[in-house]
């Protein structure tokens, strides 16, 4: 019924209790979920929740805020991209949040990394898997100059969103999806919640970034795939839709963009 496109089962607090989680799943009726990558070093780590669980995919990528780490080259995810299972690049994009006494002009290397991953994402024909935070100029100028936003580009879907109206309008018509979190179900989160109203259903995806960022009523505490509902339950709210129709469009909208996922089955 549910699909949780974006979450860390690889992460120790997660992956301590897997068996834990995947009943509460079950029980949630969340029937799917996209175990992301962050680093070339822990990608095999999640490669094989995907490939012994036959409800997890996962992706290969570097996420942004990662230093001191192996730089992938378009080579190193186009090869591990390839694997069975894998189905989009990234986590990747670009985060000037946290730049301490760095100047955007010191980010050179996010965006020399950003742009390897479109690169690899064109190339194998996969989605990507975009963040950004305090960078939107920045992340959609660059994938305008790669080549997104046309037909036949690697395309892929802007998780765990926050921006503006204006960033969610633009990364529609470059044909981005959009995915929501458990801050959608934030008091201070008024201004997301028209962003999700505004999104078209053939165009959303819902997630939980676990182990972060669980949604009311659990905020505070590790999120899990099994509290993905409580987002999908904001946007049937918002868009005046049963919990039934998100649950379908969404993982519906997760099966066309990760070309070949059910096949898989």
């Amino acid at each position: 019924m549910f699909t949780d496109s974006h979450c860390h089962l690889n992460f120790p607090q997660l992956k301590a209790e897997l068996p834990q989680i995947r009943q509460a799943m079950a029980d949630a009726q969340v029937d799917r979920a996209l175990c992301i990558c962050t680093t070339l070093e822990e990608f095999e780590d999640v490669h094989q929740l995907a490939v012994t669980n036959s409800n997890f995919w996962s992706t290969v990528g570097v996420h942004p805020d990662n230093e001191g780490v192996t730089e992938p080259t378009v080579d190193d995810l186009v090869r591990r991209s390839q694997q069975p299972k894998v189905v989009g690049i990234g986590e990747t994009g670009l985060d000037y949040f946290r730049l301490g006494d760095r100047s955007v002009a010191d980010m050179a290397w996010q965006r020399d990394r950003f742009r390897v991953h479109i690169r690899a994402a064109q190339q194998v024909g996969k989605p990507l898997i975009i963040h950004t935070r305090s960078a939107s100029v920045d992340t959609l100028a660059i994938l305008k100059e790669e080549g997104e936003g046309v037909q036949g580009a690697a395309g892929g879907v802007f998780h765990c969103f926050t921006e503006s109206m204006v960033v969610a309008k633009a990364a529609l018509d470059m044909g981005f999806y959009i995915s929501f979190s458990g801050i959608l179900t934030f008091k201070t989160a008024a201004d997301l919640r028209e962003v999700a109203q505004f999104v078209p259903l053939d165009r959303i995806l819902i997630e939980t970034d676990s182990p972060y960022l669980a949604p009311v009523p659990y905020r505070g505490k590790t999120n899990n795939p099994s509290y993905v509902p409580y987002v999908a339950k904001v946007i049937a709210e918002l868009k005046g839709e049963k919990l039934q129709t998100i649950a379908q469009a969404t993982s519906d909208n997760f099966e066309q963009l990760f070309m070949g996922v059910t096949a898989e089955v």
